[in-house]
């Protein structure tokens, strides 16, 4: 098939402003393309799932292994931002992994690719741990691993910095305005009752992604998540600041971000639910607070001395495997939907691969199963005749 040749040269527009959508602006936009960001609500969005206080960067993958193999390109991509930006918004720390019985595939997979990338692994005897972390509760676990080759980025100062370097180097920001239908055969994005036309158009739209891309709906589900802020008690708080990333594997199976920074403690979990209208109100429920309630008992000792300071409610999206969708649309697009509850860390890497793979600095046909972990390339058998069937969408060349 015949792939369709630019209308205009190096015009892109990137429907979604979070850190997906913001990161292929960026690299876009430092290869010289014209690029215009669509977002529905402020730039950067506090309501988006991208706005958060920090996320944790990690080499400890467990099966996937596909994603442990591209963390050091992932801290590569976000060293490249970090110069752009003027400002470093990571801090290295190991990750301490908590870990029920039954987790051996999980360890192997894990020993394999630390030392496949040159990381120490070592197993924390529980006297040791008592020592280290006496917030936690040693003896719920079985087994107690430190993985070196992990961290912290500080996710909103990220995408506040990603606005104004891309404000300063002439990117065009349309915040409050929201797509209704996207044209991917044409480049054709509409936005509040009007078109706007490009080379290409690039999807990057969280959550929504399923309305503005129906043959997407089943294979990236949204799905309300919450998270819950803390403030220790004082007899713990020493002992918070200099702690690592915490990861537990069971039945109370958590991520536990400390106070760096600035920053408050925090405590997640990586159950989906699957539900929820990205649109809703972002009011807390009491499921929230009750399922939050047993990841900090199950984790945390003495946990009725920490106070609640803070709850919070956002929305991604989930694919059945947990793996990224990121692939051309027809002759005139690309969907970037890096989500599943893990995807914050390969935002700058994402973003730069799409921006390759525009600019023909790398093969478009190799990016799904490379961003899939190395997962099969046709794998969201969902996918219409429409998308999957037409042209990959040409190299197009940067606007003079």
């Amino acid at each position: 098939m015949t792939v369709r040749a630019p209308r205009r040269q190096g015009r892109i527009l990137v429907a979604g402003g979070g850190i997906a959508g913001l990161c292929t602006a960026w690299a876009l936009t430092r290869r010289g393309f014209a690029v215009t960001v669509i977002e529905q609500g402020d730039l950067p969005n506090p309501l988006g799932s991208s706005f958060d206080e920090h996320r944790i960067i990690r080499h400890a993958y467990g099966e996937m292994r596909g994603y442990a193999r591209l963390i050091p390109q992932a801290f590569a991509a976000w060293d490249e931002l970090w110069s752009d930006l003027g400002a470093v918004h990571l801090e290295p720390t190991p990750s301490i992994h908590l870990l029920s019985s039954g987790q051996e595939s999980w360890i192997e997979a894990v020993a394999a690719t630390q030392a496949e990338a040159g990381l120490a692994l070592r197993e924390i005897d529980p006297a040791t741990a008592r020592r280290s972390f006496p917030m936690l509760r040693v003896e719920a676990f079985a087994r107690i691993l430190e993985a070196q080759g992990s961290g912290i980025l500080f996710a909103s100062r990220i995408v506040e910095d990603l606005v104004r370097w891309l404000a300063r180097h002439g990117a065009q920001l349309l915040s409050r305005t929201r797509v209704t239908a996207i044209d991917p055969v044409r480049g054709t994005v509409t936005a509040d009752a009007r078109d706007y036309e490009a080379d290409l158009v690039v999807v990057a739209a969280g959550a929504w992604v399923g309305r503005l891309l129906p043959a997407y709906d089943r294979a990236a589900v949204p799905s309300r998540q919450a998270v819950i802020y803390l403030e220790p008690p004082a007899t713990m708080a020493a002992a918070w600041a200099v702690a690592p990333v915490i990861i537990s594997r069971g039945a109370n199976g958590a991520y536990i971000l400390p106070p760096r920074q600035g920053t408050r403690l925090k405590i997640g979990d990586h159950s989906f639910s699957l539900t929820g209208d990205p649109d809703a109100p972002r009011d807390v429920r009491t499921e929230d607070v009750a399922r939050l309630h047993s990841a900090i008992a199950g984790n945390l000792r003495d946990a009725e001395s920490y106070r609640i300071t803070d709850c919070r409610a956002c929305y991604y999206t989930v694919t059945a495997d947990e793996r990224f969708i990121v692939e051309p649309l027809a002759e005139c697009g690309w969907i970037i939907s890096a989500c599943s509850g893990h995807g914050f860390k390969f935002g700058a890497l994402m973003g730069r691969a799409v921006a390759q793979a525009i600019a023909g600095e790398r093969s478009a046909e190799s990016v799904p199963s490379w961003a899939g972990g190395g997962a099969p390339a046709n794998r969201c058998a969902v996918i219409t005749e429409n998308v999957q069937g037409a042209a990959v969408p040409a190299a197009v060349p940067p606007a003079a």
